[in-house]
C-alpha cells in the first residue's frame, strides 16, 4: 500500500473505518493492491474469460483507491452486486476512472457527475453506448455506497435504508441471495417520500422484513400509477372515489394474469397504509374516510381454504421411507442433521437454518416424568414468535449435540460472528447458514442415486417444506390435538394448523373400516334389500345417533371446549379464536385446559417483552384477558354455550 497518511484529515475518521473494514479476512484487501479475485469469490471462470485478477496499480490516487476497494468489496459480500458482475469488465472501468481522473482532478468518488463522466466516455474515449453504460452502472453502484457511507444521519432519515443498519430489525439468516437488503425511497414520488417513510417506521421493527418489503413494493405501485394518470403533488388529500375507480381499473389491467391473493395486497395494503395516516393526522392524508374511499368489497378475496388445501403436498409413504432409509448416504453430510431436524420437527426450513448453537439445545424440568427433557429452541421468524421451544427425542438431542460440539470448534468471530449452528466457514457466503438450495440439490442426488420414483414411475421431486406438512399429518394421525400442532409449528392461526389436519388413505380405511364393525346397516344378500331396524331398540337408536353424527362431521373438538357448528355453515373464527363464537360450548372438564394455556400465554408475553416485540405482548394479553375472562364464567356457570342449547336439541 503507498503511504495513508497522506489521506485527508477532514475525512480521516472516515477513511480510518474504509481501512479497519478492509482489515477482515488477515488484512488481505488492504495491504494488497492487487486483488485474486477468483480465489476469494466463487464464479465461472471460463464465463469471465480467465480473468482471476483486480489490479488498483492502474488508480494513481490513493483516496480513490480506498474508495474502490470499499465499494467492490462492500457491495460484493452484501450481494449488491455478483462477482461475475465486477470481474467481466472491472479492469478496464479502473483505467477510464484514472484518464476521468488525470483531466478533473477529482477528490472522491462520490464528487463524479455521472452524466458528465458518460459524456467522457461517449465523446473522447469513443466507447460504444452499451460499454459506456456498463461503466456508468459501476459509478452508479459505488456512488449509492459511498454516499450511504459518509451520511452520518440516523438510518431511518435516509432515502435509502439498509435494514441491517436499524437496530430491531430481523433479517431472515436463509436469505444467502441478499433480496432483503434494503428499501429504496427514491421511486417514490419526492413530495410524499417523508410520509411513506414516517409510515414505514411505524411497523419495521414489528413486521417481518419481507412484509415490509411488500408493503413498500404496493404504496409506491399506489403512487406511480397515479402520477402516470397526471395526477400532481399533493393530490392525496383531495382523493375522491372516483379516483380509486381509476386506480382499482389500471392495477386489474396490470395484474390481470396474477392470482387473486397477488392482486389483494395492491388494494388492501395502500388501503391500510391511508387509514393509518388518517388516524395518525398526516397533514397529507385524505379529506374523505379511507373506508369511503376504497371499500370492502374492492378487496379480492383471497384464495379459498380448499384450494390452498389443495396445495398442501404430503410425501407419499412409500417414498418417505426411502428417504429416511437412505438419508445417511448424502455426499454432503452436513446436511443430514438438517434433513433430520426438519423430518423430526415440522419446522420451516429457514428456522432450521436460523438455530444458534449457544442456545438451540436447552433442558427443561418435567415434573410428571421427574426428570430432564431435551427441548429444541428457535426464532419462527415468519409469524414473530421470538422463541419456540418443542421437546424432541434424546436420540435427536444427542446427533444435535454432536453437531453443536463440532460448529464450536470450527467457529471462530470472524467465520461465524452470529453463531449459526450449520454455518458456512469459507468462500462468499463466509458467516451464513448452509443454503436450503444447496440441500434440495444434495437431495435430489441422493433420489437419482437411490432411483426413487413416484408413482407415475418419474424421480420423486423433493420439497423441503413437503416434510412440513408430511408431520403435521403424522402428528394428527398419533392424536395430537389442533393446539398443541399449532403451537409445534409455530403457526399463527389454528386455521393455518388445520389445514395439514387431513390423514393418509390408510388410517382413513381404518377408520371407515371401524364403522362398518360396527354393522350398522343390514342387507339381505339374497334379495339386496335393507332389512329393517326398529328404532325403539338400541341398535335402532344408535343408527339415528350416528346418522345425526354423520351429517354434522364439522361438529368437533376445539381447543377448550367442542363446537356445534352445522357442517355447511362456514367458520367466522378462522382468524380468530373460538372462545368468542356462537358455536362454541366449554365446561368445567376443560378448566385445566385454561389453567395450562394461561400459564403458556403469560410466559410468552415475558418472551415478546424481553425481546422487544411488543405487537406481540400486546396481542397476548389480549388474548389473556380472554381466557381469564372465559374461565370465570365457566366456574361461575359450569357451562358456557352462547347458542343455549347444543345443535342435537334444536
Amino acid at each position: 500500500m503507498k503511504n495513508l497518511q497522506e489521506i485527508n484529515n477532514s475525512k480521516k475518521s472516515k477513511y480510518d473505518e474504509i481501512i479497519e473494514y478492509l482489515k477482515q479476512d488477515n488484512g488481505y484487501w488492504l495491504e494488497n493492491d492487487k486483488w485474486d479475485f477468483y480465489s476469494n469469490f466463487e464464479y465461472d471462470l471460463d464465463f469471465a474469460k480467465g480473468k482471476k485478477y483486480l489490479d488498483f496499480n492502474t488508480i494513481s490516487n490513493e483516496k480513490l483507491i480506498l474508495e474502490l476497494k470499499y465499494s467492490l468489496l462492500f457491495g460484493v459480500k452484501n450481494k449488491y452486486f455478483q462477482p461475475i458482475y465486477i470481474i467481466s469488465a472491472f479492469q478496464a472501468f479502473l483505467r477510464k476512472i484514472e484518464k476521468y481522473n488525470t483531466e478533473n482532478n477529482i477528490e472522491s468518488i462520490i464528487n463524479i457527475d455521472v452524466n458528465r463522466f458518460k459524456l467522457f466516455l461517449m465523446n473522447i474515449e469513443n466507447l460504444t453506448e452499451s460499454t459506456t453504460n456498463c461503466y456508468t452502472k459501476y459509478i452508479i453502484s459505488f456512488k449509492h455506497i459511498l454516499i450511504d457511507f459518509y451520511d452520518e444521519r440516523e438510518e431511518v432519515e435516509k432515502d435509502i435504508w439498509y435494514y441491517k443498519k436499524i437496530q430491531g430489525v430481523k433479517i431472515p439468516a436463509s436469505d444467502n441471495r441478499g433480496t432483503l437488503n434494503s428499501i429504496d425511497f427514491r421511486v417514490i414520488p419526492e413530495f410524499y417520500r417523508d410520509i411513506v417513510k414516517r409510515y414505514l417506521i411505524s411497523f419495521i421493527t414489528k413486521r417481518s422484513v419481507s412484509h415490509c418489503q411488500n408493503v413498500y413494493k404496493t404504496i409506491k405501485v399506489f403512487f406511480n400509477i397515479f402520477y402516470k394518470l397526471g395526477y400532481k403533488d399533493g393530490f392525496l388529500k383531495e382523493l375522491t372515489r372516483y379516483d380509486i375507480e381509476k386506480y382499482l381499473y389500471t392495477v386489474s389491467n396490470e395484474y390481470k394474469d396474477k392470482n387473486v391473493t397477488y392482486v389483494n395486497k395492491f388494494i388492501s395494503y395502500p388501503r391500510t397504509f391511508l387509514e393509518y395516516i388518517q388516524m395518525a393526522q398526516y397533514k397529507e392524508a385524505p379529506k374523505k374516510e379511507a373506508s369511503l374511499l376504497i371499500f370492502e368489497d374492492d378487496i379480492p378475496k383471497r384464495e379459498r381454504d380448499s384450494d390452498r388445501l389443495k396445495r398442501v403436498k404430503f410425501i407419499p409413504e412409500p417414498i418417505l421411507k426411502q428417504l429416511d432409509n437412505n438419508i445417511m448416504d448424502l455426499d454432503r453430510p452436513q446436511f443430514i442433521p438438517i434433513y433430520i431436524l426438519l423430518r423430526e420437527t415440522g419446522w420451516r426450513g429457514t428456522d432450521i437454518l436460523n438455530l444458534r448453537y449457544h442456545n438451540c439445545l436447552e433442558q427443561i424440568w418435567n415434573n410428571k416424568d421427574k426428570d430432564y427433557n431435551y427441548y429444541l429452541c428457535g426464532e419462527i421468524t415468519k409469524t414473530g414468535i421470538a422463541e419456540l421451544k418443542i421437546p424432541i427425542r434424546d436420540k435427536v438431542a444427542e446427533m444435535i449435540q454432536k453437531t453443536i460440539n463440532k460448529t464450536k470448534e470450527l467457529s471462530t468471530e470472524e467465520n461465524n460472528p452470529n453463531k449459526f449452528l450449520f454455518n458456512i466457514y469459507e468462500g462468499k457466503l463466509k458467516g451464513r447458514p448452509l443454503l436450503k438450495g444447496s440441500l434440495l440439490a444434495t437431495v435430489k442426488r441422493l433420489i437419482e442415486e437411490k432411483d426413487i420414483r413416484d408413482i407415475n414411475g418419474e424421480l420423486y421431486h423433493f420439497k423441503s417444506h413437503s416434510l412440513r406438512h408430511t408431520r403435521a399429518k403424522e402428528y394428527v394421525e398419533q392424536g395430537m390435538g389442533i393446539s398443541v400442532i399449532q403451537q409445534i409449528l409455530g403457526h399463527r392461526s389454528l386455521q393455518m394448523t388445520v389445514h395439514y389436519a387431513t390423514v393418509s388413505e390408510n388410517v382413513l380405511y381404518e377408520k371407515w373400516r371401524d364403522t362398518e364393525d360396527l354393522e350398522l346397516f343390514k342387507v339381505d344378500i339374497v334379495t339386496n334389500k335393507l332389512i329393517e331396524v326398529d328404532t325403539s331398540t338400541d341398535t335402532g337408536e344408535n343408527l339415528i345417533r350416528y346418522e345425526y353424527v354423520k351429517k354434522n362431521l364439522d361438529a368437533v373438538r376445539v381447543p377448550f371446549g367442542v363446537c356445534f357448528k352445522a357442517s355447511k355453515l362456514p367458520c367466522k373464527q378462522q382468524m380468530n379464536h373460538c372462545l368468542t363464537c356462537a358455536s362454541f360450548c366449554t365446561t368445567t372438564e376443560n378448566i385445566p385446559e385454561y389453567e395450562e394455556e394461561i400459564q403458556k400465554v403469560k410466559s410468552q408475553i415475558e418472551i415478546s417483552d424481553k425481546f422487544g416485540r411488543e405487537l406481540w405482548a400486546e396481542k397476548n394479553k389480549g388474548y389473556l384477558e380472554l381466557l381469564q375472562k372465559t374461565l370465570d364464567k365457566v366456574i361461575e356457570h359450569k357451562l358456557v354455550h352462547k347458542n343455549a342449547k347444543s345443535r342435537e336439541d334444536s
